[in-house]
């Protein structure tokens, strides 16, 4: 039996137990690690600290497209592996902050994942517990844009029981070949 299975037949207050010991264990393991780090559905932000009075020529740094190292020249990186998943390497940056910290943008390759650890050897996080925030019609491009318009518009018509955009161009288009064809009986016409 799955773990899955197991958690479906827990009554309500046992999986917010369980879901607030994994979040706590989850949160322990992520605090362990030598850097924290957060996402969004198209980049993930890592911030290391290095000793003060750090200089960005004392670092060693390697963005590639499955890989990231950062460390002081001369020593054991601080963090080194392969990411958990393929990033966009011209779009990804490091910058050295106040001389003690260093942020790493990774922008990702597919931007419609969440990812579950940074590092393949490191903890992972339940990425199905992820809550993300709420986005605005005018972060979407264009064509989405489009898309959740109509889709919002159309909820709303069938909610009032009205026609949705498609039966409206439907209706339209019947309504001018009505008018372009006056001699045609469509008393008896069922359109579907």
């Amino acid at each position: 039996m799955s773990s899955t299975d197991d958690y479906d037949k827990l009554s309500k207050e046992e999986r917010e137990a369980r879901d607030k010991a994994d979040r706590e264990r989850e949160a322990a393991e992520q605090a362990a690690l030598p850097y924290s780090w957060t996402q969004q559905l198209g980049d993930v932000d890592v911030t290391i600290p290095v000793p003060k009075g750090t200089r960005a020529r004392d670092l060693n740094v390697v963005i590639q497209k499955k890989k990231l190292s950062v460390g002081l020249k001369g020593k054991e990186p601080i963090v080194s592996g392969e990411l958990c998943k393929e990033i966009k390497v011209e779009e990804s940056t490091w910058t050295l902050e106040d001389q003690e910290t260093v942020l790493v943008h990774l922008e990702k390759l597919n931007k419609q994942q969440w990812w579950e650890n940074v590092v393949t050897h490191h903890p992972k996080i339940d990425t199905t517990k992820i809550q993300p925030e709420n986005s605005k019609l005018s972060d979407l491009d264009g064509e989405t844009r489009g898309m959740v318009e109509k889709m919002m518009f159309d909820n709303q018509q069938k909610q009032m029981g009205k026609p949705t955009s498609d039966e409206l161009k439907k209706m339209e288009a019947l309504k001018k070949f009505q008018e372009a064809h006056p001699e045609l009986d469509f008393s008896q016409a069922k359109i579907s």
